[in-house]
């Protein structure tokens, strides 16, 4: 069970990636549970967004691609609790060093992300 939840949890995070790296919504779109809460911080300045709102501000800007970034993005560790999982991200993108944490939880026999929270570090 424990190789099939962290191959679900690696396509899960692969398509959050390429979902904000490529500016493809409807791949971030199917990452998040129902306007998961979005929580941070850039450069010290507090963030607080519904999964929706973050969603649209991807879709309202130039992708990193399209900025011709190169893709560095990768998870740090997964740790899985029954139906549950934390995931630890280096998203390095946009000028920024973001390392993000996800929430996760199996809904419905699928990985959702039902949280983030996320931090700039110069």
């Amino acid at each position: 069970m424990y190789k099939e939840n962290i191959t679900a949890i690696e396509l899960l995070v692969t398509n959050y990636f390429e979902g904000i790296f490529y500016g493809d919504i409807k791949k971030l779109q199917s990452c998040f549970y129902n306007n998961a809460p979005i929580y941070g911080d850039i450069k010290g300045a507090d963030y607080f967004k519904s999964s929706e709102d973050y969603i649209e501000g991807v879709a309202n800007r130039q992708s990193p691609n399209d900025l011709k970034e190169s893709f560095n993005m990768k998870i740090i560790g997964v740790d899985i609790m029954g139906k549950i999982a934390m995931a630890k991200l280096h998203v390095p993108m946009l000028g920024y060093n973001y390392y993000d944490y996800l929430s996760l939880t199996k809904i419905e026999n699928e990985w959702k992300i039902v949280a983030k929270v996320f931090t700039h570090v110069e």
